[in-house]
């Protein structure tokens, strides 16, 4: 997810939550996030603030606040204000390149794992020595993909036949020795973002809208015409002359209204010139003007990397996009960015802007490539193919630095595939990666992952100063000082580590893609930290490389942390601000001082003496237990070096005498030296926590050379303990009166939840002030094994006043109560806030978490108690979708070819493709879940994983990856294809059978709703209903949960299947009725699982027929001789001219022996019908009319008739038999009258003008007259329909071809039209191409070419020549 702040300089939508920014203030509605990948998505600039308790700072060297303190007591003018808008001073970059102008970055490459690059935006074409700035742009995640395996040749014309369908005029001049042109083509929609599609989608609409008027307006004429012309309309044909001109009037009306752009189609061509591969695009869809857009006219592209050139689709959307060519011509990427923020990112980083050298980035010299990791197909969110990805073409192209301002909660720390990758490229190939921390704040342990969690990646916290918040935030009165915004995310991590490592300016106005219509706009966030950071050190890299001294990640980091200035005067704010904000200047003098000192990495472990697990990075005290008497920690500092480290000059010669100093030695206590070498030395401390009084403490222990103590702490052991106060009133209420509040104020309280709390209801009063104040109020608690529990929520006050919310707990765990005002909020009112917060502790404690109902008549006890007060137990229940098990029905196991996919390592990455089939009888929204892989992208061993559902036409309905999202299915079968990737092939063997969950959500009125008993006998005699009751503490009650009513039970749910909803047991004090009745708008509610039983045995299953029958044995066996010998024709093959000559003898001996056996002819013409014959289509109709009216011969109607004339007896079985027998019957004339009607009609088109000499009517084989005795011509269509409309509805999606090929051959376009469409839409499967085909020729014969266009595209929708790429 991306970590931006998109502040509102101009109106853009928020960018995608992914990202690490916070955005547009007045948009922004705080809630509970949910289990996906969400970082909070705040516009905010907030601050970190005061803290509980004052303590000495336990930074070494020269950390005091003096360059902090002068950016305080200014005032802006013209040139201070552009430079507060992409700020330098802030990390002394500005004093650096002015001192040093030569290394403002030149030299260094940095690489973004972002949203995407536009090459195109302001400031991003050349360094500030005139060299190209973007060196690569890629689309690591495949979004951008389109399949070009499909090769043409060039006809006579110079043509080629593109994969839309298109005929495209080839350029002469483009040199192709192979004469091989590889073509596909993308919904150009797909390579958009949101916001400029739908800029485009209400361009497109108004243009649209203004042709269909014209041509309402004439419909509306024409039957205005006809109206005066017949004043009574009696004859039939009048009637439905009106009744077609006012079809067209309504179908233009309602098209109107059901529009729905999918976006044009652009067509792509790829060659090789015997140079490189080239690319031309088709853009004519795009454009008003039919003489634009044209392919012969595209300049053509290569690969970004060799010539740097762009192309834009058109002036209407201004979307810049670049090519490559990959795995021999057959994929084409077409990258686009898919938000703004990537650019802003690369914009903060390096921008050169030679005529306002203000408005440069931090290192204006750096080069860059671009990776995009965010995918356009899932709104932003990086995939972990786009991360591998991003990681091989950093080492490729030799990069210095990676930024990468993405991320999300975490389960583990320092764990997962990335994290070894990203562990791999910074040990082995020196890269320096940078990431922003998150946007969780401002509670503690809310660091995000990768920046905040992994020990290799150097993670950045967001800091504003007076100047930016003057200048870009143009707030009234800036604050004093600078500080953390609100809500960058703090450490500690949930294994100790400090989280965040620096900070740097959280806030910029810098370049955006082309797109968005302007040069730049102000965004705020981690997102603008990280590459704040990064052009920090692209300027140290820059005179490093310069002056020859080795660049190394580890001392790199060390220089930055070690001379950072400290953001508040608190230790336990390091756990905002890390080491502080980072001075570029001092951390060069750092780095100069030191270039001949080892590059060493101090890896420290730490395990609680005893234990050989967990281990640790710091001690981290949180509850209430660990507070409570001293601990012994063992420690293990480990030097690593670089992989291509020497065994001789640097590990061997490796040793260093550490002295260790403690921040508290009343609290930490350890020895005073230890001897370093390359082999590592363990030690043990001692943490006593027992004299501390409740809050949060921090401490540190760090370790200091002996013999160069200038170098500061070789490494740091953060020591963080929340000593959390008790809850010893009853009822368990806890209240903070009076707590003053300033903008940018952080109030932290840490309590220890009571045993058998489940929620608490909360209250914050505030008074004593008169402008606006927005609060953040976060609640957090962790659990082992799982990511932060958190709760968080924004309290704006108009005026003072008093707001309550609830939210749920775990009992027996410590919470973080953290209360702040935004940084920003009261700024210009010198009024103190004055807060009240109260919590009141409420919890029914359950004899079981998770409740699963078996599946048997039974139901489940459950026990309730109220351990802390009296509750009212008022249970409810309920379940709402169902999830079924499939397996795969197909896998495959294959290697990735491109060079993309092979691995530093030089092993290839291997995909394994699994392939599910699921049915839905009816329309329903649905969830695909696969619990092994779902909800981690960064803290998982596996790779990525993305999938697919498609019908049987290959329309795409749906897709996901990570963080699977439901969607609505119309009713139909549907394949889902799973995509799975990793270099281990043992890993994708066993997951070759991976068992994969479909949720289907039910709809309101199926929910099933279940009831409660005092009685175990409560379900099956229907007494002892349970209502509600009052819990006394210490006295238990025993309820029964009734399992669901069979009828209830949805349809078609097969054994196996889960029934899931929610329980819960009390509610809100003051909640409504209806809060009470739904467990899941409750504070608190549990999963509930009904396990679907074996379904009821059909009782009519097994019973025979009453009667063999009156027929012999010899009878019988010819019968079965003779439906073997059909069943043997159906099965027949017939691809080939021999197998159909094959075929056509046995159909001819079959129907010798038997022929007028009604399924035998019905089984040829069946036949018949699945040949094709495209070289004599007149002659293969024909033999379709001979066939059918073999059928229609074979069959005696005035018997069929006469059958359905009569009502049955349904208990007399032989007479549903004969019932059956002759429905099927019927079945079969009407199939063989509407193939002979499609026949008869397509002979009509096919002769056209010799129709006048020799008519399509009079084709039939039998030699029916096609005159009557009177000499009239007879029309074989008309009496072949009207004898079909005697048996069937014609009006039906089965039969209403026919209905509309005949209000065709009428001349009533635009009652064929009608009827197609309702065919359409009545047809309850997926759709079929030869009706959608049939209505182009429709839209086309009445010439309303702006619907016929849209339906063309919609054809690339519904009916797509293959399934995308992956």
């Amino acid at each position: 997810m991306q970590n931006p702040t998109l502040m509102k300089l101009t109106v853009l939508p928020c960018p995608p939550p992914s990202l690490y920014t916070t955005a547009f203030l007045s948009l922004i509605i705080r809630r509970a996030p949910s289990t996906g990948r969400r970082a909070r998505k705040s516009e905010w600039s907030g601050g970190s603030g005061c803290r509980v308790r004052a303590m000495p700072c336990s930074s070494l060297g020269d950390t005091s606040g003096d360059d902090n303190a002068r950016l305080r007591n200014f005032k802006l003018n013209e040139s201070t204000f552009l430079a507060s808008l992409m700020p330098k001073k802030e990390i002394a970059a500005d004093r650096f390149i002015e001192a040093h102008p030569a290394y403002d970055g030149r030299g260094v490459l940095i690489a973004i794992f972002d949203s995407g690059v536009d090459p195109a935006a302001a400031g991003l074409q050349v360094t500030s020595d005139g060299k190209p700035k973007i060196l690569d742009v890629l689309d690591c995640t495949g979004s951008g993909d389109v399949d070009t395996s499909k090769v043409v040749k060039v006809d006579e014309g110079g043509c080629i036949r593109g994969a839309s369908g298109a005929s495209l005029v080839v350029n002469s001049s483009w040199k192709n020795p192979s004469g091989e042109w590889h073509v596909g083509y993308k919904l150009v929609y797909e390579l958009f973002t949101n916001t400029l599609t739908s800029r485009l989608k209400k361009e497109r609409k108004k243009k649209w809208d203004e042709k269909n008027k014209e041509e309402i307006a004439k419909a509306v004429k024409l039957l205005d015409e006809f109206d005066q012309k017949h004043t009574k309309v009696e004859d039939a044909n009048l009637k439905r002359a009106r009744e077609d001109l006012q079809n067209r009037v309504d179908i233009l009306q309602k098209q109107a209204e059901s529009f729905d752009d999918k976006g044009p189609v652009i067509d792509a061509v790829v060659w090789h010139d015997g140079e490189v591969w080239r690319v031309a695009l088709d853009t004519q869809s795009l454009e008003d003007d039919p003489d634009c857009g044209k392919l012969a006219n595209f300049v053509p592209l290569t690969n970004y990397r060799i010539e740097r050139k762009f192309g834009v689709f058109s002036k209407l959307d201004a979307c810049t996009f670049v090519v490559n060519v990959y795995d021999e011509g057959k994929i084409l990427s077409i990258v686009t960015d898919c938000s703004p923020h990537g650019t802003h990112v690369a914009g903060i980083a390096t921008a050169f802007h030679p005529k306002e050298s203000l408005l440069n980035g931090v290192a204006p010299g750096a080069q860059l490539i671009s990776c995009k990791i965010g995918d356009s197909r899932l709104g932003s969110m990086e995939t972990g193919t786009g991360l591998t990805r991003a990681l091989i073409a950093a080492v490729e192209h030799k990069c210095d630095l990676i930024n990468m301002s993405y991320g999300e909660p975490a389960l583990l720390p320092d764990y997962g595939r990335f994290v070894d990758l990203v562990n791999e490229v910074v040990n082995k190939h020196r890269l320096i990666f940078v990431s922003s921390a998150g946007n969780s704040g401002p509670a503690l342990s809310t660091v995000g992952a990768p920046g905040g969690t992994t020990s290799s990646i150097i993670g950045v916290g967001a800091y504003v100063s007076p100047a930016m918040a003057a200048g870009a935030h143009c707030v009234v009165e800036p604050p004093s000082e600078g500080l953390e915004y609100t809500w960058s995310s703090r450490g500690p991590t949930t294994d100790g580590d400090l989280g965040v490592c620096v900070s740097a300016p959280g806030g910029a106005v810098a370049p955006v893609p082309t797109w968005t219509l302007q040069r730049r706009m102000l965004m705020n966030g981690t997102s603008m930290a990280s590459p704040s950071a990064c052009g920090g050190i692209a300027l140290l890299l820059s005179a490093m490389k310069v002056e020859c001294i080795p660049v190394s990640p580890y001392s790199l980091r060390k220089a930055l942390e070690n001379t950072a200035v400290p953001v508040g005067g608190l230790p336990e704010d390091k756990l905002t601000t890390g080491q502080g904000l980072m001075q570029v200047d001092k951390a060069y003098e750092y780095i100069q001082k030191s270039r001949n000192v080892p590059c060493v990495w101090y890896q420290v472990k730490i395990n609680q003496s005893g234990k050989s697990s967990p281990t640790s990075r710091g001690i981290y005290l949180r509850e209430a237990s660990a507070c409570q008497h001293c601990t012994e920690w063992t420690v293990q500092v480990e030097p690593k070096f670089h992989e291509d480290a020497s065994n001789l000059e640097e590990l061997v010669l490796f040793e260093e005498c550490i002295e260790l100093h403690s921040s508290e030695k009343a609290v930490l206590r350890a020895p005073d030296y230890l001897l370093l070498t390359h082999n590592g030395r363990s030690f043990n401390i001692v943490v006593d926590p027992t004299n501390l009084r409740d809050g949060l403490h921090y401490f540190e222990l760090f370790g200091v050379d002996c013999k160069a103590p200038w170098r500061g702490p070789l490494f740091r052991i953060p020591i963080t303990i929340t000593k959390p106060m008790a809850v010893v009133n009853r009822p368990p209420l806890v209240s903070f009166s009076r707590m003053p509040f300033q903008p940018g104020h952080i109030e932290r309280r840490y309590i220890e939840v009571p045993l058998g709390a489940s929620w608490v209801e909360a209250m914050i009063q505030t008074s004593g002030f008169d402008t606006t104040r927005r609060f953040f109020v976060d609640a957090v608690q962790i659990c082992p094994l799982q990511r932060p529990k958190k709760w968080e929520s924004v309290a704006t006050f108009s005026s003072p006043g008093a707001k309550s919310f609830a939210f749920p707990v775990v009992g027996g765990r410590t919470m973080e109560l953290a209360i702040a005002q935004f940084w920003s909020s009261g700024i210009g009112s010198h009024e103190t806030t004055i807060v009240e917060f109260e919590a009141l502790f409420h919890g029914i404690n359950i004899n079981r978490g998770e409740v699963l109902l078996d599946g048997s008549e039974a139901p489940t006890r459950i026990d309730a108690e109220a351990l802390l007060a009296s509750e009212k137990l008022v249970p409810a229940a309920l379940l709402n979708k169902i999830r079924t098990p499939y397996r795969p029905i197909e896998s495959k196991l294959s290697a990735l070819a491109t060079n993309r996919d092979k691995l530093p390592s030089g092993e290839h990455i291997l995909a394994l493709t699994l392939i599910y089939k699921f049915k839905l009888e009816d329309a329903a929204e649905i969830k695909p879940q696969i619990p092994l892989l779902n909800n981690r992208v960064y803290d998982t061993k596996f790779e990525s994983q993305f999938y697919m559902i498609s019908d049987k036409n290959k329309r795409i309905y749906a897709i996901g990856d990570v963080y699977p999202k439901s969607s609505k299915l119309p009713k139909g079968e549907y394949n889902l294809q799973l995509y799975l990737r990793h270099d281990n092939v043992q890993y994708l063997e066993k997951l070759k059978q991976l068992v994969l969950f479909i949720d289907r959500k039910f709809d309101e009125k199926d929910i099933i709703r279940l009831s409660f008993f005092s009685q175990p006998d409560g379900p099956v005699t229907g007494s002892g209903s349970f209502k509600s009751s009052v819990l006394v503490p210490g006295i238990q009650e025993a309820i029964y949960l009734g399992p669901p009513s069979k009828d209830k039970l949805p349809k078609n749910s097969s054994q196996g299947s889960v029934l899931l909803g929610a329980i819960s047991y009390g509610k809100l004090s003051n909640g409504g009725q209806e809060v009470g009745k739904n467990p899941q708008k409750n504070p608190v509610s549990y999963q509930l699982s009904y396990i679907v039983p074996p379904t009821k045995l059909d009782e009519d299953k097994g019973k025979g027929s009453s009667s063999t029958g009156t027929k012999t044995v010899s009878e019988r066996l010819e019968e079965e001789v003779r439906d073997v010998k059909i069943k043997i024709l159906s099965t027949l093959k017939q691809d080939s001219d021999e197998e159909r000559l094959e075929w056509k003898k046995f159909a001819s001996s079959l129907k010798s022996e038997y022929p007028k056996h009604t399924p035998l002819l019905a089984k040829v013409l069946e036949g018949l019908l699945s040949q094709s014959n495209d070289s004599d289509k007149i002659r293969h109709d024909e033999e379709v009319i001979d066939a059918a009216n073999e059928v229609i011969g074979s069959i005696d109607k005035d018997e069929l008739a006469k059958a359905f004339s009569l009502k049955s007896d349904p208990e007399d079985e032989e007479a549903e038999k004969i019932k059956k027998k002759m429905e099927t019957t019927r079945d079969q004339l009407a199939e063989a009258l509407y193939q002979k009607g499609l026949a008869l009609a397509d002979i009509q088109s096919l002769e056209g003008e010799k129709a006048s000499s020799k008519d399509a009517k009079d084709v039939d084989k039998n030699h029916d007259q096609s005159q009557s005795d009177s000499g009239v011509q007879r029309d074989l269509f008309e009496e072949n329909f009207k004898e079909l409309q005697r048996w069937v509805d014609v009006n039906s999606s089965k039969y209403g071809t026919l209905l509309v090929l005949r209000e065709r051959r009428s001349g009533r376009l635009g009652t064929a039209l009608k009827a197609l469409n309702d065919m359409i839409q009545d047809d309850g499967e997926p759709p079929k191409k030869k009706l959608y085909e049939l209505k182009l020729s429709l839209l086309d014969e009445i010439g309303w070419s702006h619907l016929a266009t849209y339906e063309r595209q919609w054809m690339h929708v519904r009916f797509p020549a293959s399934l995308p790429l992956f």
